[in-house]
C-alpha cells in the first residue's frame, strides 16, 4: 500500500469518529455537551486496540482503551448491543462521563467497537453537578457498572428508567443518551460504507500498517530524547479537606525501545476526591507523548503509539484509586498535576520541546439545585515554550472543550456573568512570558448549591529556564459587601444577589527575562 493510500484511510477513520462527535454536539440538549462539546468519540478494531480518535478530550481519549480492555471480555457481544458504563473502577475516569460502547459486525463477523463518552451535567449524588466536595464514590453519583443498554438492538426500559430517576433534570439526561446512541449509529453506518467500499482484508490491512507506522513514528521521538532515568515531584494543593500538599512523583526511564513512567511512589487514596482512577493516570501519560510526537509532524493516534509506553501504578494510591474512593477531581485536576510532574520531567531528557507549568487546573464549577444542574470549566494560561510566549485565556492539556457563550448560559439557568475577562499580568515573566488567566464572575439570581474543583491556589505553575512562576488562582464569595476567599475546593449555598469570582492561574514563564 503506497504512503499516499495509507493517508487517504488514516483521514477515512478518524472522519468517521469526527461525524460522531458533530451527530452528538448537534442532537444533544445540556449545554455541556452541545456548546462545550465535553465529549469524546473513538474506534477500536476487535481485539479492543485503538483504531482512531476524533480530536476530542484528552483525559476522555487517552482512558478509552482501558475502559475497552475492561469491558472487552465482560460480554458476549452481539450485533444490537450497546453497553453504558461511568465505572471509574472499571476503566472509567469520572462519574459524569457516561460510556456506550458498541460492535459493529460485517457478515456477521466481529470486526470493530465504537465509543462516546460524554459528560453528563449531573448524575445524581450529595450535590447538583456531582462534582462536589465529597468522601467516598456513593456521595458523588449514582455508578453504573458495565451493562447493557440495549441487548441484540431491544432498550433496556426499566434499568434506564432506574438510572434516570437518580438523576437531575431526567428529561435532559434521557436527551443526551438519545444523542449519545444516534452518534454510535452514524458511526455505525460509516463503517459498513467503508467495508462495503474496499473490502475487510484492505481495510484491516490498512489500519495495521496505520499502527506501525505510528509505532515507528513514536521510535524517532525516542530518538532525539536523551536516554536514562529522570524524576521530578509536583504537589496538589490538598484534597478539599485537608490542606497539607499531596505529592505527586514520577520516575521515568527512557531507551531506545520505548518509555517507563513509575508512579510506584504514589502517596495512598486521599479522603477527598482527587484520586484518580489508573485510566486517568494512564490518559495522562499517553496525552504528554502525543502532544511530542505531534512536534514532529501529523500522525495517526492508535495502539501503535501505546505499544511502547509502560505505566506502573500501585492498588488503592492516588493515582490508582479503587472502591470506595470520591474521584471527581481526581479527573479534572490530578490529571493535570500528572502532565506537570511528567513534563518536569522530560525536561532533562528533551528541554528543547518540554514548555513550563501551564495554568494546572480545570477551575471546575458547578451549580442548581434538586431540579437542575449546570457544570462548567475555565480556561487559564498557557506556559510558556522554547521560543513563544504562552497564550492567554485558553483550555490547556487535559481539556480540550469550547466556552459556554454567556447567552447560552444565562438565557438557560438562574446566573448573570458580572465579569468575564483576561487576568492581566498573571503569567510568569521570562524570556518568554507565560499567557494570563481569566476573570469570571457570576452573579446568582436563586438560591442555589455551588461547588469549586480547583488547583494552582496554593502552589504555582513553575516557569523553566529562568522563568517565573505563574500567578496562582484565586475564588471569591462577594456578598453583602464584602470579599471573601474561598477554599480551592469547596460546596457552599448561595443566596440571592451573591458572586462567585474565579481568577484563575497565569502559565510559567520560560527563559530568564533579559530585561
Amino acid at each position: 500500500m503506497k504512503p499516499f493510500e495509507l493517508e487517504i484511510f488514516n483521514k477515512l477513520l478518524s472522519s468517521v469518529a469526527e461525524e460522531m462527535g458533530a451527530v452528538l454536539r448537534r442532537s444533544s440538549f445540556s449545554p455541556n455537551i452541545r456548546e462545550r462539546a465535553d465529549f469524546s468519540c473513538a474506534i477500536f478494531d476487535a481485539e479492543g486496540e485503538l483504531v482512531s480518535q476524533a480530536s476530542h478530550i484528552p483525559v476522555h481519549l487517552g482512558a478509552m482503551p482501558e475502559t475497552m480492555k475492561v469491558l472487552l471480555p465482560l460480554f458476549e457481544w452481539q450485533e444490537g448491543d450497546i453497553v453504558i458504563t461511568n465505572d471509574p473502577f472499571h476503566g472509567g475516569t469520572h462519574l459524569p462521563d457516561i460510556t456506550l460502547v458498541k460492535p459493529v459486525f460485517h457478515l456477521r463477523e466481529l470486526l470493530f467497537f465504537l465509543m462516546v463518552r460524554a459528560h453528563h451535567s449531573d448524575v445524581g449524588g450529595k450535590v447538583p453537578g456531582s462534582m462536589g466536595l465529597c468522601e467516598t464514590i456513593e456521595d458523588e453519583g449514582i455508578r453504573i457498572i458495565p451493562a447493557y443498554l440495549y441487548k441484540k438492538g431491544i432498550l433496556q426500559e426499566v434499568f434506564l428508567e432506574a438510572l434516570l430517576k437518580e438523576m437531575r433534570n431526567p428529561y435532559e439526561r434521557n436527551g443526551d443518551f438519545k444523542a449519545m446512541i444516534s452518534s454510535l449509529q452514524r458511526g455505525e453506518l460509516r463503517i459498513q460504507e467503508l467495508l462495503f467500499r474496499y473490502g475487510k482484508e484492505t481495510l484491516l490491512s490498512a489500519i495495521e500498517k496505520l499502527k506501525n507506522y505510528t509505532e515507528r513514528a513514536f521510535l524517532e521521538l525516542l530518538m532525539g530524547m536523551q536516554k536514562g532515568n529522570f524524576t521530578f515531584t509536583d504537589y496538589l494543593d490538598g484534597d478539599g479537606f485537608e490542606a497539607s500538599d499531596i505529592p505527586i512523583k514520577v520516575r521515568v526511564e527512557i531507551t531506545s525501545e520505548g518509555v517507563l513512567c513509575d508512579f510506584s511512589e504514589s502517596p495512598p487514596q486521599a479522603k477527598g476526591p482527587v484520586n484518580a482512577p489508573r485510566a486517568v493516570t494512564v490518559s495522562s501519560v499517553y496525552y504528554v507523548f502525543i502532544s511530542l510526537l505531534n512536534t514532529l509532524g501529523e500522525f495517526p493516534i492508535n495502539h501503535g503509539l501505546f505499544r511502547r509506553i509502560q505505566v506502573i501504578t500501585r492498588p488503592k494510591t492516588l493515582l490508582s484509586a479503587e472502591y470506595p474512593a470520591a474521584v471527581s477531581a481526581g479527573n479534572v485536576e490530578t490529571s493535570q498535576r500528572i502532565v506537570d510532574t511528567l513534563l518536569g520531567a522530560l525536561h532533562e531528557a528533551i528541554p528543547e520541546l518540554v514548555p513550563a507549568a501551564s495554568c494546572g487546573s480545570m477551575n471546575n464549577i458547578s451549580f442548581g439545585n434538586r431540579q437542575m444542574a449546570y457544570y462548567e470549566t475555565i480556561g487559564g494560561g498557557m506556559g510558556a515554550r522554547p521560543g513563544k510566549e504562552g497564550l492567554s485565556a485558553v483550555h490547556t492539556h487535559m481539556t480540550n472543550t469550547m466556552n459556554t457563550p454567556i447567552e447560552a448560559l444565562e438565557q438557560v439557568f438562574p446566573v448573570r456573568i458580572e465579569s468575564y475577562a483576561i487576568r492581566r499580568g498573571s503569567g510568569g515573566k521570562g524570556l518568554f512570558s507565560g499567557g494570563d488567566g481569566i476573570i469570571r464572575e457570576y452573579l446568582f439570581l436563586k438560591p442555589l448549591t455551588v461547588s469549586l474543583l480547583t488547583e494552582r491556589r496554593k502552589n504555582p505553575p513553575y516557569g523553566l529556564k529562568g522563568g517565573l512562576k505563574g500567578e496562582v488562582g484565586k475564588n471569591y464569595l462577594l456578598r453583602d459587601g464584602q470579599k471573601i476567599e474561598l477554599p480551592a475546593k469547596c460546596t457552599l449555598e448561595v443566596k440571592s444577589g451573591d458572586k462567585i469570582r474565579v481568577e484563575t492561574p497565569g502559565g510559567g514563564g520560560w527563559g530568564k527575562s533579559q530585561s
